[in-house]
């Protein structure tokens, strides 16, 4: 996939922090982007935004989709498809992170965890899989160090993260046949409002989002006999503990 002109991605959760990273770096290689988000005035705003600096005549567009529902997921690959005639490259971005000990977890949260992080993934290339056969395109699942890495009131992150980093690792046994190309990024810290985290200056050592953009666009690049198929990600020289 090393001509990336044209090619027609798809974001989930897309409208803001890492996904957003993503879909201005695929604009820039000339790659129209559709960004999914529950919310269809963020997600209308993210594409206005994105087309207002896009370059290359790559144009995105957003859609009101939630990765916790198969059939959402199912009427945003059709919304691509009737916007662009293909689909090329899924990126599963979509995620949320509840933090507490296994005692004061509660049960909407820990399912709300697993069915966004995990089930939504799961969701998303099962509603793109035709279309990335057609293509022989990429699907990228955006997990994190949590997945490999346990921490304290990790229980519910941990899970889902630790399940996506397996679960994308098999699809791409599964997929490769196909010439489809499968590979799962595993951020460490990265400088977004996730976890109600308010990025500023102090936010400067950390992986910013268009640097995930950029690994995505090399990914891409790659020649297609080369597959990176795990990949983490780690800020160079993080804070002195």
């Amino acid at each position: 996939m090393n001509s990336l002109k044209n090619k027609v991605a798809l974001i989930t959760g897309g409208t803001k922090g890492i996904g957003y990273g993503i879909a201005q770096s695929l604009l820039n290689q000339g790659i129209h982007v559709a960004v999914t988000s529950r919310n269809e005035s963020s997600a209308q705003k993210a594409a206005d935004a994105l087309n207002s600096n896009s370059l290359l005549g790559a144009k995105a567009i957003g859609i009101k989709a939630d990765v916790r529902d198969y059939k959402s997921q199912q009427e945003a690959v059709h919304t691509v498809l009737d916007h662009f005639n293909q689909l090329d490259i899924v990126v599963a971005n979509a995620g949320l992170g509840h933090f507490a000990s296994i005692e004061d977890l509660t049960l909407n949260q820990w399912q709300e965890t697993i069915d966004t992080n995990l089930t939504g993934a799961f969701y998303t290339i099962k509603a793109s899989i035709d279309a990335l056969k057609a293509s022989k395109g990429y699907y990228i699942t955006i997990s994190s160090l949590a997945g490999t890495n346990f921490f304290t009131k990790g229980s519910a992150y941990n899970a889902s993260k630790f399940g996506l980093t397996g679960f994308t690792q098999a699809v791409m046994l599964d997929l490769r046949q196909y010439g489809i190309k499968v590979t799962t990024i595993m951020p460490g810290s990265v400088s977004t409002h996730f976890n109600d985290n308010k990025p500023d200056n102090s936010d400067s050592w950390k992986i910013q989002s268009e640097d995930i953009g950029e690994l995505v666009v090399d990914l891409l690049k790659m020649n297609p006999r080369t597959l990176p198929s795990k990949i983490e990600v780690r800020p160079t020289i993080p804070p002195s503990k």
